[in-house]
């Protein structure tokens, strides 16, 4: 089996996604695994994208692939695959990579599995893992021909380094297709925001319905700050318009796994849990005793947030001073 990466990278920055799922690639142990990385400052992050597990780092800084855009990537991709005849090629979620993951399949006419959470190497044979009826089981699902493509869901591994050395780079430049050229984009405005984002943030703190209005996210935000981590919210108070959809977790917001998820007033269902459940330890504050984010938590609190949580904030500041 022979692997490769799609290495997203960002204002110079490798995305702890991608170096999640390479990180992956690299555990399963059937053969070296290589990694793409198509961007500005690409051959600078080569090394970094070793430590995870990369053998083999393929770097495009043509002027083409500058812009955040996928079909120039497309280019760059199928020309890696048919240098380094490459059987299965692997992706972490998100909006570019999943565009460029659908283009590519549709150009080789190869199978792409998505939404994965789990790979698995079963008797030489690729196996997936995909959530199906609300998450509450998982199915496996295979390939039946080459190239391999998979997609995966964010926060499905831990950015951990392999113990990789220094990666041999190879640098490629594609011819781009005439129509990969059209389009440029021609603006961004990012969102102004301070402290970590809830993908790469190692504490989180969570708000439901039950803070009771947008004003009381303010206990979660002088909590999350406190703790060094950021504020997320579920899907009923994003709708509700009390946070931006930004910070939504869950089935159709992101899905995080933090080292601490704290949540508070919220009631654990399962299109909350699936975006979640996976993080470290679990601590949930609500005053309804019966509510279902109990049992899948390691510390349960039963109160009223609105006394708990500012006495908390003061007991972590004090303990930090």
């Amino acid at each position: 089996m022979s692997v490769l990466v799609f290495v997203e990278s960002h204002g110079n920055e490798l995305q702890k996604g991608s170096l999640g799922v390479l990180a992956k690639a690299a555990s399963l142990g059937d053969g070296d695994v290589a990694a793409v990385i198509a961007g500005e400052g690409a051959k600078g992050l080569a090394a970094e994208a070793g430590t995870f597990g990369a053998a083999k780092v393929w770097v495009c800084e043509d002027a083409e692939v500058a812009q955040p855009v996928p079909q120039p990537r497309l280019d760059v991709l199928a020309q890696v695959i048919e240098d380094g005849g490459y059987d299965t090629v692997l992706f972490a979620n998100s909006v570019l990579a999943a565009d460029v993951a659908a283009g590519l399949a549709a150009r080789l006419g190869a199978g792409l599995n998505w939404d994965l959470v789990d790979i698995e190497l079963r008797d030489g044979e690729l196996v997936g893992k995909r959530p199906a009826l609300q998450d509450s089981v998982y199915a496996e699902v295979g390939w039946s021909g080459t190239p391999r493509l998979a997609l995966f869901r964010a926060g499905s591994f831990d950015a951990t380094p392999a113990g990789g050395g220094e990666p041999e780079i190879a640098q490629v430049s594609p011819t781009y297709a005439p129509h990969s050229t059209a389009v440029k984009l021609v603006g961004q405005d990012a969102e102004e925001s301070s402290g970590p984002s809830i993908e790469d943030a190692d504490v989180i703190v969570a708000g439901g319905r039950g803070l009771g209005s947008p004003d009381n996210f303010t206990l979660a935000e002088e909590l999350a700050k406190a703790l060094g981590g950021a504020v997320g919210a579920t899907r009923a108070v994003v709708d509700a318009g009390w946070y931006p959809y930004a910070a939504q977790i869950g089935q159709t917001g992101k899905t995080v796994s933090p080292k601490l998820y704290v949540a508070l007033g919220i009631s654990g269902a399962i299109q909350h849990k699936v975006g979640m459940q996976s993080s470290g330890t679990i601590v949930a504050i609500n005053k309804d005793a019966n509510a279902p984010i109990f049992e899948f938590s390691d510390l349960g609190v039963v109160g009223d947030l609105h006394e708990i949580v500012p006495k908390l904030t003061e007991l972590v500041r004090a303990r930090k001073g």
